[in-house]
């Protein structure tokens, strides 16, 4: 029996094909959140002509997941820090199969406006658990790769989900793309079961009933040696909440990285969400708008990749600050418009891979900035609260539009939500400046 703090033994080791094994699971939960996003704009054609909606009702359908997802990120990210990581993924897989289900029974625009909200309430307690478990499962060294797999999920779960989304479509109604994603994420629920233990870091912090015997399941099945007793927690660690984003010494932090993550989601959900639009806009065929955006998500994919390769030898802080501000160039450029479809297919490519670099080097920065006990909790908000700004984008986009304001002038003024988010990201404090909470060491950002 050992002695030492499974912890550090975690964060010092060589990572196990256990531990690549959760992570890789993260990376498929993410991609979850990608095909249910693009595959209700996939369906939406569909509703509409069903129902007979004009696009204003859509427009309401189409949102209401967002809200979901925002509210369900703020609430459940403080469920996974005081129940678990592993609970709070079972929970939020169960919600999300189920309001897929029952999505596909609605009979107008109110059920599956409910049951939309109920399925990204699921999403978004998902999206806070899943950047906790990626940090926590992994060692020092690849800690910033593996949470940037787990984010770059998401643009892969878009690509291939839409193209699914697509071919499905052609062969039934709308309501197919949501009983393939109710079967895909019924499938996760015993891939976490299996895979996915309770994380040590936080059974080490919370120390429920247990605890030991969990834990040092887990370390023999890392390849480790079990450990004669858990590392003692203070009394007044006990006492402390998830409200303590909120505290003193973590009001700085928190306000930060969700001040960053809102404005650079603005300008991310800009390019997202009005890129086939301007498009179409620019004389190219609704077809190749699309084959524009599936470029842009491939860009957003390879960017989160490098991103993370890059992190192994620098530090995560100076690139994402750097990948926000070529975010804002590149979300300029855009604005320019180009001659040709190759060379806006380029461009916006090249776009997507920094804004979804800037994303994925945001939620490294969260995995890193709290400490375990709040860990969920403040990426939880900070995600959250980001949704809000997903769905301003498209709409302060088009009021500038609407204003008669030109494509550049509205791509400037939504790039700067990069740039000012770049500035928030430098005012970040230095790790050794936030108080060491429950014995952690900081980690270097």
């Amino acid at each position: 029996m050992s002695m030492s703090d499974p912890r550090k033994t975690l964060s010092a080791s060589n990572m196990s094909v256990a531990q690549i094994a959760a992570v890789a699971i993260t990376v498929g939960l993410n991609a979850i959140d990608g095909f249910d996003v693009l595959a209700i704009s996939f369906a939406s054609p569909g509703i509409a002509r069903e129902w007979g909606i004009d696009r204003a009702a859509l427009g309401v359908v189409l949102s209401m997941e967002l809200i979901g997802m925002g509210l369900g990120s703020i609430l459940l990210g403080g469920v996974a820090d005081k129940l678990g990581r592993r609970r709070t993924l079972l929970g939020c897989l169960v919600v999300m199969t189920l309001g897929m289900v029952m999505a596909t029974r609605a009979k107008g625009v109110y059920d599956l406006s409910l049951w939309r909200v109920f399925t990204g309430l699921g999403i978004g307690g998902m999206l806070a658990a899943i950047n906790a478990v990626a940090a926590e499962f992994s060692s020092d060294k690849r800690r910033s790769l593996n949470v940037s797999l787990m984010a770059i999920g998401y643009p892969i779960g878009a690509v291939i989900g839409g193209s699914i989304a697509a071919v499905l479509l052609k062969q039934g109604e709308w309501r197919v793309v949501f009983e393939f994603g109710a079967v895909i994420t019924a499938l996760f629920i015993p891939l976490v079961l299996w895979l996915v233990p309770e994380s040590i870091a936080w059974l080490c912090q919370r120390q429920p009933a247990g605890a030991l015997a969990s834990v040092n399941r887990s370390l023999v099945r890392m390849g480790h040696e079990p450990v004669a007793a858990l590392p003692e927690v203070s009394p007044e660690a006990r006492t402390r909440s998830v409200a303590d984003i909120f505290s003193p010494q973590l009001i700085r932090v928190t306000v930060l990285v969700t001040l960053a993550y809102f404005l650079h989601i603005t300008t991310f959900y800009f390019i997202l969400k009005w890129v086939p639009k301007i498009v179409v806009d620019m004389g190219f065929t609704p077809s190749s708008a699309a084959g524009v955006l599936v470029w842009a998500n491939v860009g957003g994919a390879s960017g989160g990749a490098v991103l993370g390769l890059l992190s192994l030898r620098f530090g995560l802080k100076p690139l994402t600050m750097l990948v926000l501000v070529l975010s804002t160039v590149m979300v300029s450029v855009f604005g320019r418009g180009q001659a040709d479809l190759a060379q806006l297919s380029l461009v916006c490519a090249v776009t997507g891979f920094c804004t979804n670099a800037g994303v994925v080097g945001l939620y490294g920065i969260l995995a890193q900035a709290f400490p375990t006990y709040v860990r969920a909790t403040g990426t939880g908000f900070a995600v959250g609260t980001g949704r809000a700004g997903a769905m301003l984008a498209p709409i302060i986009a088009g009021y500038l539009f609407h204003g008669g304001y030109g494509l550049q002038f509205v791509a400037v003024a939504m790039s700067a939500g990069s740039l000012v988010g770049a500035v928030a990201v430098w005012l970040l404090p230095r790790p050794a400046a936030v108080r060491s909470v429950q014995g952690e060491p900081a980690t270097a950002l």
